[in-house]
């Protein structure tokens, strides 16, 4: 019975390639499985393509809603960014690909999966890692890691040799780019060297900042929950509104980053990313963040933001710590309703003005003007407090260095003198025993302590 092994494909040339090489290297039947989650030309012509490769079967769907409701939305809401500028466009993708791959394989009752990743990248990883989640039992067969083929050259050879058509494939493509409704992004080619400034000509969705419009563009982005809803006042729906702020944001050259980055295999590599929707949205999310949400929770928010970016980024994406910590960004969420006004500019998006029912910004207390809300004389207290731990630490090295002779200072309570109930403050000493009060440990002698434990317990 032949080997049944699903493939993640693409059209491309990988894995066009693989589709033929998979037959004679294994005798297997192939099942290709194609997801939309937004690049150009979805799955038009795809099915042809792939049974003329080879395969027995094409399965594609459109999964671009749910990739950004399901997978977009959670990570704009985490505040996730890896290595300070990428957006993650790609690590977010391969997980519901891999997904479907799994659900295919189940319905076909196929043996294997196999991927066109390169074994020097980090998406080998990241569908690796969901098969592993989802279906463990299933053998996994990455050609790139078997054969003999080394480069784009040697793939190019090898179909030419068997007669392979390559339908829609550029035989003379300069950069390796990967596109989906978040992001497109580009790698290789001259872009290997770090010291090369890219060409205009490199760019595919964004206008170059010199050549954007001279008069700047106001937006308007409303969020419910920390979920975008609606451009200038108009409801759309999760695909047509990025769709909208990737048009808006390329026309004024938003969006572009240029990235050193550290591979989870282990290597530096150079990426340059298109992300104008996605800009747009992280730069007016964080400004409703600062709005609705107090200092605590937004510092533990970047916190988290920051581990939420690596499991992404890393292909952690089936497991309960992405859960748990989307649990906790929905209970922060609660209140990040709202709308943030951007001004768009050659290049910038700058926040022009914002607003929430649930701000926690009281016009009031923030005003220089006169407020009947604060009195200034409280700080003096608030400030004296919270400024103890250095003043004891300063009364200490003091003592301990000899340079400056240690003094006493009392820290009083509102109500009464000496702390809390009139005990002993910070700074202070304990009075004096009188009377017959209990002795002090300073004041037993040595001949008390001894009897006291040769006392025989009754």
């Amino acid at each position: 019975m032949a080997l049944k092994v699903v493939l993640a494909y693409s059209g491309g040339l990988d894995t066009s390639v693989i589709v033929p090489w998979l037959r004679e290297k294994y005798d297997a039947e192939v099942i290709c499985v194609a997801a939309d989650v937004g690049q150009p030309g979805g799955l038009d012509g795809l099915d042809e393509r792939a049974e003329a490769t080879g395969a027995s079967e094409f399965h594609g769907e459109d999964l671009r809603r749910s990739f950004v409701e399901d997978f977009v939305w959670p990570t704009l809401r985490s505040g996730a960014v890896y290595g300070r500028k990428y957006l993650l466009g790609t690590s977010m993708a391969r997980p519901i690909i891999a997904r479907r791959m799994v659900e295919v394989a189940r319905e076909v009752g196929a043996d294997a999966l196999s991927h066109g990743c390169t074994g020097k990248g980090n998406d080998q990883v990241r569908f690796e890692l969901t098969f592993a989640a989802l279906a463990p039992d299933l053998r996994v067969i990455a050609p790139w890691r078997e054969w003999d083929l080394r480069s784009r050259e040697d793939a190019l050879a090898y179909a030419r040799a068997r007669e392979i058509p390559l339908v829609g494939v550029d035989e003379t493509k300069l950069y390796s780019r990967d596109e989906n409704i978040w992001h497109i992004s580009h790698e290789g080619g001259p872009l290997e060297d770090p010291a090369y400034e890219p060409d205009e000509s490199m760019y595919q969705w964004t206008q170059s900042p010199e050549d954007a419009p001279d008069d700047p563009e106001y937006l308007e982005i409303a969020f419910e929950q920390g979920r975008p809803v609606s451009v200038n006042a108009e409801a759309m729906d999760s695909v047509s509104l990025l769709l909208a702020l990737n048009e808006i944001g390329s026309r004024h050259g938003v969006g572009r980053i240029d990235l050193v980055e550290d591979r989870l295999v282990g290597m530096k590599s150079r990426g340059v990313y298109e992300t104008p929707g996605g800009t747009l949205l992280y730069a007016a999310l964080q400004e409703l963040e600062q709005l609705a949400l107090d200092r605590r929770a937004l510092a533990i928010k970047d916190q988290f933001a920051a581990r939420y970016a690596d499991l992404v980024y890393e292909g952690w994406w089936w497991t309960p710590e992405r859960e748990a910590i989307d649990a906790f960004v929905d209970v922060l969420m609660k209140r990040v309703t709202g709308m943030v006004r951007l001004k768009l500019f050659k290049g910038s998006a700058t926040v022009a003005s914002r607003s929430s029912p649930e701000s926690l910004y009281h016009a009031g207390l923030a005003s220089f003007g006169e407020e009947a809300t604060y009195d200034h004389a409280d700080a003096e207290g608030y400030i004296k407090l919270f400024g103890l731990p250095a003043r004891v630490a300063a009364e200490r090295d003091n003592r301990r260095d000899g340079t400056v002779e240690s003094h006493k200072e009392t820290v009083e309570s509102p109500k009464e003198e000496g702390g809390v109930h009139g005990s002993p403050g910070p700074l202070e000493e304990a009075p004096e025993t009188q009377g017959d009060q209990t002795e002090s440990p300073e004041d037993v002698s040595d001949s008390q302590v001894s009897g006291a434990l040769e006392t025989p317990v009754g």
